[in-house]
């Protein structure tokens, strides 16, 4: 039963071999929550991981279904993207952001998290002296993960500090230095749940032109700033992008959270006409094919993988044409997120914790898919360890890159009234236990 003790909670990080709770992963986080559970014999609130806690979009399984049964699964896919997919990828950006991206841009991978990695690649060999990745956190720690891997020079800054005027002065100081090549952020943010404003996407956007450095966009959480309806299409307001402001982009669009079909492993990079043309020396030389584009597709991606799944592409390319023509009201699926994040975030400031990332300039964060906390006197790490000894499994800000104290909370996981009246107990019992030190 929930709290554990402090030495079963320790004994059961050491079996799992985990060296530091607050830099470990998030499915090393996912596994010990499980084990946790079976000590308690009791069940966790599942905080921690960014699962999708909605149905897939029918219009997607059931178009994945048809295609099936036509026989593309006896068919490699086309690695640039079946015509289907480019079309309606190409009218789904302009339609919900008003940006031109040409057909030949919209480029499908095993979900974001291939994209972010393999162009990761390709911007470490662009140009000689540009080795490094700049990140602004916090952000997913995979993405930083992933750099490591690719033996990717990294900088880094957390935004908390550097907002609206201060943003510029930062990137000014960091890019000066010319050696970045790629900067990659979360609009909205994971796991903070800020949104730059149109001040910060054009001083991005213009600093990245000055640099040439390309920025990727990562769309993950695309329409889910639920303070402005951006779910007619063709229609302003737009969602919110760099790409108004500089040509130097890609942006990561995933099916996995904005139609939940995380399962099947599909995203586009939307890579602008100047950095898919854009010839480079290196890339002549080692792949024979100079052009940026080019050399994604046929030199980085067939290597990859072959391509994405032929039956997800399918449907990808119908939920995007439903969206289109204002069939597929994704935006107001996915506001469920925002009334589970309201009441959630109820429960842990009614209890002594309070919001990290609570500002986006002077206007409150939106409700969504994450928020972060913070509780009196504690550390990310000590706060982290905390709440999993009450039941409560969260990932720590400091495995983000973020220099604030506290942990991430995603509430996709909070499916039903149990749920929710298990983390309200939980927290009640923590605040009872700890409040003696604030």
């Amino acid at each position: 039963m929930f709290p554990l003790h402090n030495d079963k909670l320790k004994e059961t990080i050491d079996r799992l071999s985990i060296i530091d709770i607050s830099s470990a992963t998030i499915r090393q986080i996912c596994a010990l929550a499980a084990e946790l559970e079976g000590e308690a014999k009791e069940k966790m609130v599942h905080l921690e991981m960014g699962n999708p806690g909605l149905p897939a979009e029918e219009v997607g399984v059931e178009a994945e279904i048809e295609a099936l049964r036509k026989g593309v699964a006896g068919v490699y896919p086309n690695i640039a993207g079946i015509p289907e997919l480019k079309l309606w990828g190409e009218r789904f950006i302009k339609a919900f952001l008003d940006v031109d991206i040409p057909q030949k841009g919209i480029i499908p991978t095993v979900g974001s998290m291939q994209g972010s990695f393999t162009l990761m690649l390709l911007l470490g060999q662009r140009l000689e002296g540009k080795d490094t990745m700049l990140f602004l956190n916090p952000g997913f720690p995979a993405q930083r993960h992933q750099a490591k891997l690719l033996g990717l020079k990294d900088e880094a800054f957390d935004i908390y500090s550097y907002r609206g005027k201060k943003l510029e002065a930062k990137l000014e100081e960091i890019l000066s230095k010319g050696n970045v090549t790629g900067m990659i952020y979360s609009n909205p943010n994971n796991p903070a749940w800020t949104n730059l404003t149109e001040e910060e996407l054009e001083i991005i956007g213009r600093m990245a032109t000055k640099y040439d450095v390309i920025v990727l966009e990562d769309l993950a959480y695309f329409g889910m700033d639920f303070r402005r309806d951006i779910s007619h299409p063709g229609e302003a307001p737009f969602g919110a992008t760099c790409a108004r402001y500089t040509d130097n982009y890609i942006l990561l669009l995933s099916g996995s959270k904005i139609f939940s079909y995380a399962g099947q492993r599909i995203a586009l990079v939307c890579m602008s006409d100047k950095v898919f043309n854009r010839r480079y020396p290196f890339f002549e030389k080692f792949y024979e094919m100079p052009a940026f584009g080019d050399a994604y597709v046929y030199g980085v991606l067939y290597c990859a993988s072959s391509g994405t799944s032929h039956s997800a592409q399918h449907a990808m390319a119908a939920m995007l044409e439903k969206a289109v023509k204002g069939e597929l009201p994704f935006i107001d699926h996915c506001r469920e997120y925002a009334n589970k994040a309201n009441r959630a975030k109820k429960s842990f400031i009614d209890n002594g914790f309070h919001i990290v990332y609570e500002y986006d300039g002077d206007e409150p964060i939106s409700d969504g898919f994450f928020f972060t906390i913070g509780y009196p006197g504690m550390t990310a790490k000590e706060l982290q360890l905390e709440l999993l000894r009450y039941g409560v499994a969260s990932i720590s800000l400091t495995s983000t890159g973020s220099e604030q104290e506290g942990v991430r909370i995603c509430v996709s996981m909070l499916r039903n009234e149990e749920d929710f009246e298990n983390l309200e107990r939980y927290l009640t019992s923590f605040h009872n236990d700890h409040k003696k030190s604030e």
